[in-house]
């Protein structure tokens, strides 16, 4: 009303203060809802200013009395009063500006009315939002509100209640609040509506106990905290909080010791940090212990948190336990995702999927799917687009506490038993996929179901090698010998295809070690000649591959092995070659391929005859190297040959690209370029990263001998990305410069 008799005096804003003698400011709070209860003299002056007549003059008189009387029903009456933002707040900066953002929107359309912070325990949530809210308070002049809905106690508020406590911290008196829900529920919409008021809901537990007490649209607006998703929440805007990155944990526990930091080996401080997991309230916990007793450092705590059976109880400070911060959530669960819970404290690695958690849990894939949704829920798991999960550090050991307490040695001896044999199993299958003509390995079981080509036998490999590597320590810890035996020789041909791992060395001495325990001198001749290759490529250490290929030599000629004599010949030529020993190495190649060719075994002939054609070109016969490679990618052409397609697979852009470098060394680099470049090509394809980076810089040199620098240095730079992805920091920072050199 104010702003349409403004208008129709034709009064500016600053024009009617003038005249009136009251601030633009407060005309402006005014016409803007802010202000509804301005004092009288207020109003009858700008009744005079604008020239009021009498009937008008009353209609603005009488708003501005109902306005103050609305007001007296506005004011603070101290319940749920905002408790007291932390001091030492670090962190969350990205979070909270989002948060106030959102929630400094006022009335515009589309804005945010409910936010809703969810995660873990100890991450923080009630934190944020009290830090939230009082950055707030100046945008909310009719009131800041902290109800805690005690989510996650056995008896959660009633939403009657929560209802009656909001309604008369918003001035409503007894009496006017209605008896019923739904009531309640209405009249405190109809508060929210027209005030600028902030909600903060603490530690919700449902979508029903929380739905009723959000605003229903206008100038109230909620800001809610909970450790469950509330996925079936409408119309919210949600922050999922995670762990702290250790930079903001060390700055956190840096803040909570003050001035005694100072003390404290900055190391030592960051250790336990790390310890923590970045999580808020392990970082107050170990922040306050060191507070509280001056004769300690950050180095002693270090220390007794470095045994994982004791670091939860260590993160205890009064009546602050992280462990009964994850108790709490646990406690929510029903008994099948509390047996799923503390189980999958026995999965090796540090992540699994619904398969793994399902042979764990001992129930269905559904029950594990169940299962999984539930702990994702109350976020004592994370979860991944990619279908896998995975606890924080400090859950895990909770979840291990759990199971030792509460499940018999015996059953837990059982569970880790049926864990350790299903992954066995599953990686012993997936790694057979890749072995010469054996294809689907059918007859494996129908517990390993799920691998139905090499692509997802690769894909299971890899995703969980944390999984079955550590099922293989544990299988040998307890003698069981022929299981990891298989498995360790199931990986010969696969580790060709991720010869960058860094695992090999110990897959291998423990399929070795297996083969020896069962007196079985020919299959352990094959895993030390896999131990011959892990020196001879990945370690690049010649020498020690000459002890392997010398034993396994030894072994296989005992066993009658004629294939392991002569892959100990292939291993040997190949380390007698890097040590400059070229005639022992061409003879040593020679004699592998007569064997394997004799054998019938045309895919490790064709390894050889690379071989050969390799010991050829550093001898400096480039000529008979070309050769030699051009009849091997015939015989790998050739339909007839007998080379299993996968082998072939391989084999081809490896050999393709030597032939490019013979190329090169005769003079014809043009030609040289083509070779390499389709190589390069086909490596990327069959996932062949190293010898994919060493053609992509011998690519990169021939580019710039022809001076096409731009394209040599392309070539150096994505040299240098695929050393980086492979581990070899050295020849990627060798490729860096190298790009960066040409002018």
């Amino acid at each position: 009303m104010l702003r349409r008799h403004r208008h129709t005096a034709r009064l500016t804003l600053e024009q009617l203060a003038e005249a009136s003698g009251v601030s633009a400011r407060t005309l402006s709070d005014m016409e803007r809802g802010r202000s509804k209860g301005p004092q009288h003299r207020t109003v009858t002056a700008l009744a005079g200013a604008l020239g009021l007549a009498d009937a008008d003059r009353k209609q603005l008189v009488e708003l501005a009395r109902e306005g103050r009387l609305r007001d007296r029903w506005d004011r603070p009456t101290g319940l749920c009063e905002l408790p007291r933002s932390v001091d030492d707040f670090t962190g969350r900066a990205a979070g909270l500006a989002w948060i106030s953002e959102l929630l400094r929107a006022g009335d515009a359309p589309g804005a945010a009315s409910v936010v809703l912070i969810t995660g873990s325990a100890g991450l923080g949530k009630t934190t944020l939002a009290v830090r939230a809210a009082h950055t707030l308070r100046p945008d909310f002049p009719k009131g800041v509100l902290f109800l805690d809905l005690f989510g996650m106690s056995p008896q959660p508020l009633a939403v009657d209640d929560a209802l009656g406590m909001l309604l008369r911290a918003l001035g409503t008196a007894e009496q006017q609040i209605p008896r019923d829900v739904a009531g309640r529920a209405s009249l405190y919409r109809s508060l929210l509506r027209d005030r600028h008021v902030l909600i903060v809901l603490d530690n919700a537990a449902s979508e029903e106990q929380v739905r009723p007490l959000l605003p229903g649209g206008g100038a109230g607006k909620a800001l809610v905290t909970s450790r469950r998703l509330l996925a079936g929440l409408e119309g919210v805007r949600r922050l999922g909080l995670g762990s702290l990155p250790l930079l903001e944990a060390t700055e956190l526990l840096t803040g909570i010791l003050k001035d005694r930091s100072a003390s404290d080996d900055g190391s030592a401080v960051s250790q336990l940090a790390q310890m923590c997991g970045g999580l808020p309230l392990a970082l107050r916990i170990a922040g306050n212990r060191l507070v509280s007793r001056p004769g300690w450092n950050a180095a002693d705590l270090a220390a007794r948190m470095t045994n994982e059976e004791r670091r939860l109880d260590q993160l205890s400070a009064g009546d602050l336990k992280i462990a009964t911060a994850f108790g709490l959530s646990y406690e929510q669960l029903a008994d099948a995702p509390r047996r799923v819970f503390r189980r999958l404290a026995l999965v090796p690695g540090r992540n699994f999927d619904a398969a793994l958690a399902a042979v764990v849990g001992g129930t269905s894939i559904e029950g594990a799917w169940d299962a999984l949704d539930e702990l994702v829920d109350l976020g004592l798991l994370q979860d991944s687009t990619s279908g896998r999960y995975r606890f924080h550090d400090l859950v895990r050991l909770f979840a291990r506490d759990r199971l030792q307490q509460e499940e018999p040695a015996a059953d837990r001896d059982a569970f880790t038993e049926a864990v350790t044999s299903w992954l066995l199993r599953m990686a012993t299958t997936a790694g057979r996929w890749f072995e010469p003509g054996y294809g689907d390995p059918g007859h494996a079981g129908p517990d390993t179901t799920g691998l139905s080509s090499p692509e997802e036998a690769d894909h299971w490999l890899r995703v969980n090698a944390d999984n079955w590597l550590g099922a293989l320590r544990h299988g040998a810890s307890i003698g069981r010998y022929a299981a990891v035996l298989d498995c360790a020789e199931s990986m010969d041909w696969f580790s060709d295809r991720w010869m960058h791992a860094p695992h090999w060395y110990e897959v291998f001495t423990l399929g070795a070690e297996a083969a020896a325990a069962l007196g079985d001198p020919a299959r352990q001749a094959v895993l030390l000649n896999m131990l011959a290759w892990v020196h001879l490529l990945p370690r690049d250490d010649p020498e020690t591959t000459l002890r392997y290929t010398a034993q396994a030599t030894e072994l296989a000629t005992r066993g009658g092995a004629t294939a392991q004599v002569a892959l100990a010949l292939h291993h040997a030529g190949g380390a007698l070659r890097r040590l400059g020993r070229l005639d022992e190495a061409i003879a040593s190649e020679t004699r592998a391929a007569e064997i394997h060719k004799k054998n019938g075994d045309i895919d490790r002939y064709c390894h050889s005859l690379g071989a050969l054609g390799t010991c050829l070109r550093d001898a400096g016969h480039h000529a008979r190297a070309l050769e030699q490679y051009l009849d091997l990618l015939a015989l790998l052409d050739d339909d007839r040959s007998g080379a299993t397609p996968s082998v072939a697979a391989v084999i081809r852009p490896i050999a393709l690209a030597r032939v490019g470098e013979c190329l090169g060394l005769l003079g014809d680099r043009a030609e040289a370029i083509t070779k390499l470049t389709e190589a390069i090509s086909l490596m990327e394809q069959v996932q062949l990263p190293v010898p994919q980076a060493r053609s992509l810089e011998t690519l990169a040199a021939m580019l710039a001998e022809e001076e096409r620098t731009g394209e040599s240095r392309h070539a150096y730079a994505r040299a240098a990305e695929v050393y980086q992805a492979v581990g070899d920091a050295e020849a990627s920072t060798r490729c860096h410069e190298l790009a960066n050199a040409a002018p």
